[in-house]
C-alpha cells in the first residue's frame, strides 16, 4: 500500500496535521511511539491550559482527548506505541521503517515534538525509594489530594498551576531552590493570594516515612527543618530521551529540525511541525504547533497531490 502521508507523532501537532490532511482527503496514518497526546498525555495531564483559543481552562487530558477524538472522527489511522526507526528514499517516494513494519509514502510529516521525556529527578535521599509511594512527577486525580499535606518543588508554571489546583482541597506548600519565580506573571500573582506556604531559596534533602512519605526534610535560608508531608510532587522540568533525529536525514539545529516557512525541512518531500522545529522567533506553545501542522499538512497536500493552483 502507498500512502499519501505518514505523521510521526501523535501529541497536538501530529493530531492536528492529520485532521487537515483528512480534509484534503489524503489517505495518512499517524505513527506514535507511545500513547496519543504528546505531552498533554504523558506529562500534563492534570495541568490546567488557559491559553489555547476559545477554550477558558480546560485539564491537558481534556484537550489532548478532544484532539484525538477529533482526528478519530476524521478518519485519522493511528497506530501507537510504534516508533519510527528510519525515512529512506524508494524511488519516486519513501519507505517509513518503524519497530513494527514498513509504510511506503509520497510524503512524510515530523511531528514528535521533544521525542519521549522522563522527569528530572532532585537527586533527594529517599527520592527513589518513595517514588508511587507518596513521591510522584504529574499530579494525581484530585480525589487522591483531598485533605492531604501536599509539598510541591519547582518554580516554573507548571508547579505554580499544580500546586493552585490542588490548594482548594489539600494543605499545600511550595519549594523553590530561587529567590524568585521563573513562572509567568499572572500565576506568581494569584499564587500570592493563594493558601500556599512558599519556601524560597530552598531545597528538599531527604524525604522520610516507613511505607508511606510521612516527612520531608528541607534545608531552608535559616534552617535545616522537617515538616510533616504526605505527598512530594517535583516538578523541575523533563529531559528527553535520546533520539537520534539524524536518522531521519534532516537538517538540524542544535538537536532540532529545521525549516522553512511552509514547514518543509531541507528534504524535499519531507515537512515537520511543532515542538521538535526550529526557525527564526520560534515560540513553543500548543497553538502554535497546531498552526504549523496546518501549514504543514497543507504544504505535503500540495507537494502529494500537485493541484493546479499551487
Amino acid at each position: 500500500m502507498l500512502y499519501d502521508l505518514v505523521i510521526l507523532g501523535a501529541g497536538p501537532a501530529g493530531l492536528t496535521a492529520g485532521i487537515y490532511a483528512a480534509s484534503r482527503k489524503l489517505k495518512a496514518i499517524i505513527i506514535e511511539a507511545d500513547e496519543a497526546g504528546g505531552q498533554l498525555m504523558s506529562i500534563y495531564p492534570g495541568k490546567g491550559i488557559a491559553n489555547y483559543p476559545g477554550i477558558e481552562l480546560l485539564e491537558g487530558k481534556e484537550l489532548a482527548e478532544r484532539l484525538i477524538n477529533h482526528a478519530k472522527a476524521a478518519g485519522c489511522e493511528l497506530n501507537l506505541r510504534e516508533r519510527a526507526m528510519e525515512i529512506a528514499d524508494s524511488g519516486d517516494h519513501f519507505t517509513v521503517v518503524s519497530d513494527k513494519g514498513a509504510y511506503n509514502t509520497k510524503g512524510v510529516i515530523i511531528a514528535i515534538g521533544g521525542g519521549l521525556y522522563k522527569p528530572k529527578r532532585l537527586g533527594a535521599k529517599g527520592e527513589e525509594q518513595f517514588e508511587g509511594k507518596g513521591v510522584y512527577y504529574m499530579l494525581p486525580d484530585k480525589e487522591a489530594l483531598k485533605g492531604k499535606n501536599i509539598l510541591f518543588v519547582g518554580g516554573g508554571n507548571s508547579a505554580l498551576e499544580m500546586a493552585l489546583m490542588a490548594c482548594d482541597v489539600a494543605g499545600v506548600c511550595l519549594v523553590h531552590r530561587r529567590e524568585t519565580f521563573r513562572a509567568d506573571a499572572c500565576f506568581v500573582e494569584r499564587l500570592g493570594e493563594a493558601k500556599v506556604k512558599t519556601y524560597m531559596c530552598s531545597e528538599v534533602e531527604e524525604i522520610k516515612g516507613k511505607e508511606h512519605v510521612e516527612t520531608v526534610v528541607l534545608r531552608t535560608p535559616d534552617k535545616v527543618e522537617e515538616i510533616p508531608i504526605d505527598m512530594v510532587i517535583i516538578n523541575i522540568g523533563f529531559a528527553p530521551e535520546s533520539e537520534d533525529l539524524s536518522k531521519f536525514g534532516v537538517q538540524l539545529d542544535e538537536g532540532q529540525i529545521t525549516v522553512n516557512p511552509e514547514m518543509l525541512t531541507s528534504r524535499k518531500g519531507v515537512y515537520a511541525c511543532g515542538d521538535i522545529v526550529t526557525y527564526p522567533g520560534k515560540y513553543k506553545q500548543i497553538v502554535t504547533a497546531c498552526g504549523e501542522a496546518a501549514t504543514a499538512a497543507n504544504s505535503a497536500f500540495k507537494y502529494v497531490s500537485k493541484p493546479y493552483w499551487a
